[in-house]
C-alpha cells in the first residue's frame, strides 16, 4: 500500500498526519476521495522520488560531466582518508570529466589543500582545482571596495587570499573589514578586538556559516560557531561567504566552461551547506553519509538530496 500512496504522487495532495496512531490522511483533489493508510510511526512521505538502487544511482551520476567535491566528510577526516576515495579519485582521472575541489574551510590554501591530498592518497592535483571559501571571501571584499583594510582571525589560507588579492591585514586600529575564519589560534583577547573594530564600524564576515566539522568520532566548532560571540557582542550580524552562498556557488560553476548546469553534480556530506548550496544553484545533489550529516537527520529537512549514498566509493564499480 505504500508502494501505491508514493505511485500516485504526480497527483496533487492535501492532507494531514493525525496523532500518534501512525495513520496519515491523504485526499486526492482530482476524486475528492479519502483514504487512511498505515504507516510506522515518524514515517517520511518523500516529495520526490530517487533511483533506488546504487547500479543506477552510479550509472546516473556517472553520467554527468562534471563534479563539484566538497573535501571534509567527502575525501577525508582530518588527516584520514576515508574509505572508496582512492577508488574513485582514480575513475575520476582516468574519465575525462572536468571537477574541482570546492571547501568551505578557509583555512589552506589551493597549494596546502593540494599537497594534503597527495599525502593522504598518492593522487596529484593542481592547486587551480582547487576553490576555498577563502578565495570567494577575498573576492567579494574586493567587490565592495579595493585594498581594504581587514583585522583576520583565521588561518595561512585566509590571510594568503586577502593579500593576494591586494587588500592590507591589520593587527590593530581600524579596519574596514574583520574576516573570520577557522584557526587554532582563536582565543579570547582577539574575540574582544574583533567586536571593537567591529562596533567602530567594520563590517563583520565570516567565511563560511558551518557550526561544527567532524573529526574523527566527534566534532569541533566550525566558523559559525566562532563568530556568533562577536555577533552578540556587537549586535551585529555576519555575512557568510562559503556555501550554501550563491556567490561561492557562482565562482565554482564558473569553472565549468561550456557545461550546462544539467551536467554538474555536487557531492558533499552536509544537508546545510553542499546540498540546500546546489539544490539553490540548480544543480544535482549527491548526500554521502560519510561527514556531518546522519541518515537519521533527513526528516528535519524540507529539502532533499538527488541521491544518498554511504561514501565515495560507492560512486563507481
Amino acid at each position: 500500500m505504500h508502494r501505491t500512496l508514493l505511485g500516485q504522487a504526480a497527483s496533487k495532495v492535501v492532507g494531514t498526519r493525525s496523532g500518534l496512531s501512525g495513520k496519515i490522511q491523504v485526499r486526492w483533489i482530482h476524486t475528492m476521495t479519502t483514504t487512511n493508510i498505515k504507516v510506522p510511526k515518524q514515517a517520511v512521505v518523500p516529495q520526490h522520488f530517487e533511483k533506488t538502487t546504487i547500479e543506477d544511482i552510479r550509472q546516473n551520476v556517472q553520467s554527468k560531466k562534471g563534479y563539484i567535491l566538497d573535501m571534509d566528510g567527502v575525501i577525508y577526516h582530518g588527516d584520514h582518508m576515508l574509505p572508496g576515495v582512492d577508488k574513485f579519485l582514480g575513475w575520476l582521472m582516468n574519465s575525462g570529466k572536468k571537477f574541482i575541489f570546492l571547501t568551505n574551510s578557509s583555512e589552506r590554501t589551493p597549494e596546502q589543500l593540494s599537497a594534503k591530498i597527495h599525502r593522504l592518497t598518492g593522487h596529484t592535483f593542481s592547486p587551480k582545482l582547487f576553490h576555498t571559501c577563502a578565495l570567494s571571501t577575498a573576492r567579494f571584499i574586493s567587490g565592495q571596495m579595493s585594498s581594504a583594510r581587514v583585522f583576520v582571525i583565521g588561518g595561512d589560507g585566509l590571510r594568503t587570499a586577502l593579500v593576494d588579492d591586494g587588500h592590507v591585514i591589520v593587527e590593530e586600529g581600524d579596519a574596514d573589514f574583520v574576516a573570520v575564519g577557522e584557526t587554532p589560534n582563536y582565543d579570547f583577547n582577539r574575540i574582544i578586538q574583533a567586536a571593537e573594530i567591529v562596533r567602530r564600524g567594520a563590517k563583520l564576515i565570516g567565511t563560511n556559516k558551518d557550526i561544527r566539522d567532524r573529526m574523527g568520532e566527534g566534532f569541533i566548532p566550525s566558523t559559525g560557531a566562532l563568530v556568533t560571540p562577536i555577533e552578540l557582542t556587537c549586535n551585529q550580524k555576519a555575512y557568510f561567504i562559503g556555501k550554501p552562498n550563491p556567490l561561492i556557488m557562482s565562482h565554482a560553476l564558473k569553472k565549468f566552461e561550456g557545461l550546462s548546469r544539467s551536467d554538474v553534480a555536487i557531492i558533499g556530506d552536509n544537508m546545510d551547506t553542499d546540498i540546500v548550496g546546489g539544490i539553490e544553484a540548480e544543480i544535482e545533489t549527491v548526500l554521502l553519509l560519510s561527514g556531518v550529516t546522519a541518515k537519521e537527520d533527513l526528516h528535519r529537512y524540507a529539502y532533499r538530496p538527488t541521491y544518498v549514498v554511504k561514501g565515495l566509493g560507492d560512486l563507481v564499480d
